[in-house]
């Protein structure tokens, strides 16, 4: 029987039907304005609270741009480095429910220290009293930081359990102590956005740091629920702009000269501190700049933030004299052979105070002589008279600040510091006329230097080359030679390489720098013996090795291509150690560069091209001129030559002739300079590394082996056994 329903149960009363309808329409209209008007929820709106519970956004980081030498070495680049971790709570386990933590410390240390070059107690240390504690993890200090892709590699072949690594960027400074103070250091910082930025803290690095860092990019993907990337999901990409490249005009070999030469002098002398820097004299470059106490920038293990070549600042003593010298000179008034009572002289005093007497080093002096003979003696006395009948104390202050003392040079580092060359009374510009009373630094006396080499004209000292775009290669920035200003006429310039030269090259024995001379070179400049004033006690330090002793000079005579300045403090025994430092760096620098001293007797030669011409006619040819000659291969024929034509080659020289059947076979370089054996082996055409600097004493490959495989040669330098005590 059907059963009948009653339609009455589900009949819905108008009223209720009109209310849903409202109803309904308001919930239609609330969602339009929200679509419409982009309605906020807490701090963002509707809009990008979906779009962000869909999308995320990662910042990707630049790579810091690198620093280069000028022959395109690395000497600062960012590297990857690893952090070793070791996970310590039970409660980690893998994707396959196995154990993820150190279980057993005692295998874990013992195997870990094999890798990490340290005793298995100071790991298991680490561990333990992370358990103990109840850590989560534990890292392993400054052992476990900074490892190389190398050392990860050798640990992960351990097979550790618990044992992992965070992956990090640092920078690297791969020579060390190598002219650190000119690159400087980074240190990693935190900006306000949460990123992590590699930055400069001295040097170059800090200098140049806005165009070393780069620019950040991002990329923006869709992930779902779970917070996981979508597989082929919408992803936008803005790349990040990498760090500008910066090639500096240091040149490792010559870096590496002065480098040497200067750690010999601070080992054997124990001295507060040594410096030297090389420039070229033509265009203001410095070429290469060492000092001790150093650091490496790696460790940062610094002892003083105070970088000597433009923030140290010390009486200079007698190296001053150079620019008293060209002061009286150019004034016109100046005669050398005016004589003087040298010895001393005293002042009375312009304050009411007591009489002052100066004197030159020898106190004895050396009787009745000329002003030129007292710039070879390094006479006190001289410059004191010449600073009175020459020229006014006033003329030499004016002098001083045109030659750039007192003032900064600008010079691409931060924290220059001016010196002070102030005074008052006329003892004081006779004492600082001597480089006593006022102070300076050493990128001054290089400034200065450059006139003496280019005519009269100061140069501005530079060390940063070019800015490139590793990206595009564009070269951003190109610095080169430029002329601060004419300070002295070329009679005076010419007069002051005379006086220069007599202090190493003259007649007189007792001239200060007749230690500095050697044969067949011919370097001119001026010594200085500065006592150390002891700001404590306020009067200057009297101990037999309380003084600095420094160097100014440059080298051919005739036409200077190189500039040193160097300078020791406080050596012990009061033992001059620079001489052997600048003799071993001028003799390393002139092979290096083939700088031929233009005054010597040798002839010059203009290379001609040998090509296809025969062999044995060029051997004799050359030979008949004095002209060492290193034929490779045994072939009739020259096919290739060094140097190349139009170039300028001189007596003794080495001219490189490849032949038309040379096999491949290594032939013996031992003896030869780095840049003979670079030439030789870049005209082989093989694949060689070169270690060290100086002459060749090893080779990987014999003489007469096929050459297989990379040739590398090992070269040391020959040291130059010189000490002299007699010497200001």
């Amino acid at each position: 029987m059907k059963k009948e329903i009653n339609s009455s149960k589900f009949k819905v009363s108008k009223p209720v039907i009109i209310v849903t309808f409202f109803l309904f329409l308001v919930l239609i209209v609330r969602l339009c304005y929200l679509c419409i008007f982009d309605y906020k929820v807490g701090s963002s709106t509707i809009t990008a609270f979906i779009k962000n519970r869909n999308t995320t956004e990662e910042v990707i980081m630049p790579k810091r741009g690198t620093i280069y030498d000028t022959n395109g070495n690395i000497l600062a680049n960012d590297v990857i480095s690893y952090t070793l971790i070791a996970y310590l709570s039970d409660t980690r386990v893998d994707s396959n429910g196995n154990k993820d933590y150190v279980e057993n410390v005692e295998d874990t240390s013992t195997k870990l220290a094999t890798v990490l070059g340290v005793t298995s107690d100071e790991i298991k240390t680490i561990l333990v009293n992370g358990i103990q504690n109840k850590k989560y993890q534990v890292e392993f200090g400054t052992i476990g930081k900074g490892l190389s892709e190398l050392a990860k590699e050798e640990i992960d072949k351990l097979e550790l359990q618990g044992i992992d690594f965070t992956k990090d960027i640092k920078r690297y400074y791969p020579n060390g102590d190598f002219a650190s103070y000119l690159i400087g250091y980074t240190v990693n910082k935190t900006d306000k956005d949460g990123n992590n930025w590699i930055t400069g803290e001295m040097g170059i690095e800090e200098y140049y740091n806005d165009t070393l860092k780069g620019k950040t990019g991002f990329v923006t993907y869709e992930k779902d629920k779970y917070g996981y990337k979508i597989a082929n999901g919408r992803e936008y990409v803005e790349p990040a702009e990498d760090g500008n490249d910066i090639y500096l005009t240091i040149d490792s070999n010559i870096q590496l000269f002065l480098h040497n030469a200067v750690r010999e002098a601070q080992d054997s002398s124990e001295a507060e501190w040594v410096l030297m820097a090389a420039m070229d004299a033509k265009t203001g470059k410095i070429l290469g700049y060492s000092s001790t106490p150093s650091f490496d920038p790696n460790l940062r293990n610094m002892t003083s933030y105070i970088d000597p070549l433009v923030t140290l600042t010390y009486e200079p003593g007698s190296t001053m004299k150079i620019f008293s010298y060209m002061c009286a000179i150019d004034s016109g008034n100046y005669d050398g052979n005016t004589t003087y009572t040298s010895g001393s002289k005293t002042y009375t005093s312009e304050n009411g105070g007591k009489d002052v007497t100066i004197s030159d080093w020898r106190k004895e002096g050396w009787g009745n002589i000329t002003y030129d003979q007292g710039f070879a003696l390094s006479s006190n006395i001289a410059v004191a008279n010449i600073v009175e009948s020459v020229i006014t104390k006033e003329d030499l202050r004016a002098c001083y600040e045109k030659y750039g003392f007192g003032t900064k040079t600008g010079f691409t580092l931060k924290r220059e510091e001016p010196g002070n060359i102030n005074y008052k009374y006329q003892i004081e510009a006779a004492t600082a006329g001597y480089g006593q009373g006022i102070t300076t630094t050493p990128i001054q006396h290089l400034e200065a230097l450059t006139s003496i080499a280019n005519n009269g004209t100061m140069l501005k000292p530079f060390v940063v080359d070019k800015i490139k775009n590793p990206t595009t290669g564009k070269v951003l920035e190109q610095n080169s030679k430029t002329e601060v200003k004419n300070i002295a006429n070329s009679a005076t310039i010419e007069k002051m390489k005379q006086l220069m030269a007599s202090v190493i090259n003259g007649d007189n024995t007792n001239s200060t720098g007749y230690a500095y001379r050697m044969d067949g070179y011919s370097l001119i400049g001026k010594t200085g013996t500065a006592q150390i004033f002891d700001y404590t006690k306020g009067k200057y330090m009297s101990g037999s090795s309380d003084y600095i002793y420094s160097f100014s000079g440059m080298f051919p005579e005739n036409d200077p291509e190189i500039i040193l300045y160097a300078a020791i403090k406080r050596p012990k025994d009061g033992t001059n150690y620079i001489v052997p430092m600048v003799k071993e760096v001028e003799q390393n620098i002139t092979k290096y560069l083939n700088i031929e001293e233009k005054d010597s007797e040798k002839k010059s030669y203009t290379v001609e091209p040998f090509y296809n011409k025969n062999v044995s006619d060029i051997k004799t040819y050359l030979e008949n001129k004095n002209i060492k000659v290193l034929v490779i291969g045994d072939g009739t024929k020259v096919i290739n030559q060094y140097p190349g034509i139009n170039n300028i080659i001189y007596e003794d020289d080495l001219v490189v002739l490849k032949t038309n059947n040379y096999d491949n076979k290594m032939i013996n370089l031992n003896g030869y300079s780095y840049k003979e054996a670079n030439n030789i082996l870049r005209l082989m055409g093989v694949s060689y590394m070169l270690e060290g600097n100086g002459y060749v004493y090893e080779q990987s490959i014999p003489e007469g082996e096929t050459i297989t495989d990379t040739v590398t040669i090992k070269l040391k330098n020959k040291y130059i056994d010189l000490m002299n005590k007699y010497i200001r």
